[in-house]
Formats: structure tokens, C-alpha cells, sequence
């Protein structure tokens, strides 16, 4: 791996997990000092996370790790709620049903204790919509909107009752798109992300009370 490559995939690990919080600085020589690259490499990797939106870039020298707040969060599930109802949608019609109907049984199974199995299980999930659907414009737009979402995913890891409702609600979706039903697949993944924004929006509600 490239050390630009190895420099941004180590900083995007470190912000989506909280390592380095929202309004940190990140300063050039201090961080490629840290991860053992020279500076051209590192901007590179900065310019990338800049892209992406996860860094802010408040001088030449000196970039901060990007907040989120509720307007924020609010927005991405806007974009969210409209690219995945659809991206539903298609794979209920363009899907092959052995797939979804295995990861049914998955969701149904999954042992949400362990979170990080979980959003692995999400992921395959979120991997086979993508090619289900095989749009590259879709999925490009939704691989941009999953990097900001595992950083506020990170809000809903302690609620262990919303992460077991996510699971049944995962498996509503699958077992609609096996079925090869595009309304009720859409509608399915409307509720869950309903439900998953009403959560983190009201924990911050009361973190902040």
C-alpha cells in the first residue's frame, strides 16, 4: 500500500472510530511524524479527507477534524432516506432472492452483543444492495454518505435496544427485497431509517440537557 493510501485509510479508521474527535488538529509535521510518512504523502491523504468532508482545513499547515452536529445529521439521513428507499427499491426488482433470503435468516439470527459483528453483517447487507442494484452513481453516492455514517452510528452503539430493532428491521427489508417486493422494501427502509436518526437525535437531545 502506497504511503498516501496507508495515511488516509489509518486517519479516516481513527476518525469514524472517535480516536480523533470532532475540532482536533491535525498538524502536518506532528501527524506525519506519527504515522511514519513523509508530508507529500500525508497532504495527500488530507486533501482526500478534506473531499470527503471529515477534515477542515483552517490554514497552509493546519487541518482540524470536521464536527457533526444535529443539522448535520439531519441532512445526511435527507440524503440517506433518498438514496437508500431506492437503492431498496431496484434490488427488490434486479436482486437475486437467494441472497437477501440468507441474510434474512442472518438478521433474524444476528447477536446484536456484538456490535462489531453487527455492523459487519450491515455491511455484507449494504455490499449486496450494492450489487443487486448496479448503478455506479448510486452506489458511489452511497459509499460517500456510509463514511460519514459510521461516525454517527457510533452515537446509537450503546443502546442495545436499538441496535436489536435495527437488526428485525434489516431483516424486514431483506425478506422484502427476496420476495421481490419494491414498495415494501422502500417503505421498510423509510421506517428503519426513521427510527435510526429518531434515536441518535434524541441521545444527543439528552446528552446535551
Amino acid at each position: 500500500m502506497r504511503a498516501g493510501e496507508r495515511a488516509y485509510a489509518t486517519l479516516l479508521d481513527e476518525i469514524q472510530s472517535g480516536t480523533l474527535s470532532p475540532g482536533m488538529v491535525l498538524g502536518e509535521v506532528e501527524q506525519a511524524t506519527r504515522l511514519g510518512v513523509s508530508r507529500t504523502p500525508l497532504r495527500e491523504a488530507l486533501r482526500r479527507l478534506a473531499s470527503d468532508g471529515l477534515v477542515v482545513q483552517t490554514s497552509p499547515r493546519v487541518t482540524v477534524v470536521a464536527g457533526i452536529d444535529v443539522d448535520d445529521i439531519r441532512a445526511l439521513f435527507e440524503l440517506r432516506r433518498a438514496l437508500e428507499t431506492e437503492a431498496a427499491r431496484l434490488a427488490a426488482v434486479r436482486a437475486e432472492r437467494r441472497i437477501f433470503a440468507a441474510l434474512a435468516r442472518e438478521f433474524a439470527d444476528v447477536d446484536t452483543v456484538d456490535a462489531d459483528s453487527y455492523y459487519s453483517l450491515i455491511a455484507r447487507f449494504d455490499a449486496a444492495i450494492d450489487s443487486a442494484v448496479d448503478n455506479a452513481y448510486l452506489s458511489g453516492a452511497l459509499r460517500s454518505v456510509r463514511t460519514h455514517l459510521v461516525r454517527v452510528r457510533r452515537m446509537a452503539r450503546d443502546n442495545p435496544q436499538r441496535l436489536t430493532a435495527s437488526a428485525g428491521e434489516h431483516e424486514l427489508i431483506a425478506r422484502a427485497i427476496a420476495a421481490g417486493e419494491p414498495d415494501l422494501a422502500a417503505h421498510a427502509t423509510h421506517v428503519h431509517l426513521h427510527n435510526a436518526v429518531s434515536t441518535i437525535l434524541e441521545a444527543l437531545t439528552e446528552e446535551h440537557s
